[in-house]
């Protein structure tokens, strides 16, 4: 189930907030909001709930024992804890993997592993990483272990963010798990961000979609134009399609009185790729930062050691994404540039001109972008290929040229500032306060309610549109 969806949106949700504001009491919101979770997670298959009531119960008990063991076993309790964790993520999403390339070293030998695909649970690698930010908060005492076990299952399958973040630390949010309230306040700027990430999806994600499927899935040597065209329209597709998603479940959450972190924040309007990764994803960025980077020992050892812990984040970073060769080498290329950017170039991009820092920003992330949707090293050299001229510059193809309708044309160059620089401050500084705020109120509701409009009358029109972020 998704959140662009009929069946989200017509009967899952109104039947959920229904359910929540009509319950008395926050231990008992507490087990609505944890059945609808399981539904809405077991709606991807039956089998998933299963892994996931194991993860929750092994992580409800390990942190008990942490908690409670003498401060000489609780690092070794804690080392158990997360590898644990990490072996059943590798298991299920890198064993194929694994496998397939230590096959590459035995050839000689004659010999083989199995290699073996397991049916890849929804959302593992986003409820594997809240496990272990919970194990870590209470092994540094920024949080209790909770002996309530309901209020840890609402933790790691809250659906809003269940299967594609964004991340939440247990430290973070444990008092309002337990003690919160809402107000019809916090249920109208809720649903509002709701509805923006909601069109961010609908209204612009799924509408380039296409012309990132007709270049990357049914072009096999796309030229000059093709290529460039696919690859901006992707880089709009993922941001808009997670920062969407992004948005809905920050919504959601702040409805229910709950608070997530905030997830994206204009990351195509960096000006250095140290700065794009302090807006992307932030809180998978913080989490690697807060959990790995740091305790590696961050950039406390020289220039050598700071660079090797950057590249071994950013490795696992892109082997977080993906079992494949084409997200390691995106992470490697994006932890390349955060080392360069430690050298003298570092120094020399903070005073350059702010077109020349966004034009390599943009470079940087796009050429990336290529690794990380391309399905293999074949297609995303022939995409390299395409980019720099060399499969020719002549007409789109014309599976391309049926999908650039004017409505997609107007998208793919409109939602660029956006996402670079989002929407200009509204004006109207001349008005009394009060006229100002009932004024913009009034527009800021109708903009809203009219984006709701087009979003049901898009979803209702659509077919099945997963978000991006689901496969990992």
């Amino acid at each position: 189930m998704v959140f662009s969806s009929v069946t989200f949106l017509f009967y899952f949700l109104p039947a959920f907030l229904l359910c929540y504001f009509a319950t008395p009491g926050v231990r008992a919101k507490n087990m609505v909001l944890l059945a609808f979770s399981l539904v809405f997670y077991a709606w991807g298959g039956i089998a998933n709930v299963a892994v996931l009531a194991v993860s929750i119960v092994a992580n409800y008990v390990l942190a008990l024992a942490i908690d409670r063991r003498s401060e000489r076993w609780r690092l070794r309790v804690l080392g158990l804890a997360v590898a644990a964790n990490l072996a059943g993520l590798i298991a299920f999403k890198y064993s194929g993997f694994l496998a397939q390339n230590i096959n590459v070293l035995l050839a000689p030998t004659g010999l083989a592993l199995p290699v073996v695909h397991p049916a890849l649970p929804l959302g593992i690698s986003f409820f594997t990483f809240h496990a272990i930010s919970y194990l870590v908060d209470v092994y540094r005492r920024k949080a209790s272990a909770n002996g309530r076990f309901e209020e840890i299952a609402v933790y790691i399958t809250m659906f809003p963010q269940l299967v594609a973040g964004p991340i939440v630390r247990y430290s973070t949010i444990h008092r309002r798990i337990r003690d919160r309230r809402t107000t019809l306040g916090r249920v109208s700027a809720g649903l509002r961000i709701f509805v923006i990430g909601l069109s961010w999806k609908v209204l612009i994600a799924d509408e380039v979609a296409p012309v990132v499927a007709a270049v990357f899935d049914n072009t096999a040597t796309p030229n000059l134009g093709e290529a460039w065209l696919g690859v901006t329209a992707y880089a709009l597709q993922i941001y808009f399609d997670f920062g969407g998603y992004s948005n809905m479940a920050i919504g959601l959450a702040i409805a229910m009185g709950l608070k997530f972190p905030r997830n994206f924040n204009l990351p195509y309007g960096a000006r250095s790729i140290s700065d794009f990764w302090r807006r992307w994803h932030m809180s998978l960025s913080s989490w690697f930062r807060d959990y790995l980077y740091i305790p590696l020992g961050g950039n406390r050892h020289g220039h050598w050691h700071t660079a090797a812990n950057l590249w071994t984040v950013f490795l696992l970073c892109g082997l977080w994404h993906g079992a494949s060769w084409t997200f390691v080498i995106w992470g490697a290329h994006h932890g390349t540039f955060l080392v360069l950017e430690r050298t003298r170039f570092g120094a020399w991009l903070k005073t350059a001109p702010r077109v020349l820092s966004h034009l390599y920003v943009l470079l940087v992330v796009l050429t990336g972008w290529v690794w990380f949707r391309a399905d293999s090293l074949p297609q995303a050299l022939e995409l390299f290929q395409g980019l720099v001229g060399m499969n020719g510059a002549g007409y789109l193809s014309a599976q391309l040229e049926v999908e650039l309708k004017p409505v997609t044309l107007a998208i793919l160059v409109l939602a660029w500032p956006l996402a670079m620089f989002g929407l200009p401050r509204p004006g109207g500084r001349s008005m009394a306060p009060k006229t100002r705020l009932a004024v913009f109120g009034a527009v800021d509701s109708l903009v809203v309610w009219g984006l709701f409009l087009l979003c049901v009358l898009s979803v209702g029109a659509a077919t099945y549109s997963p978000f991006l972020y689901f496969r990992f």
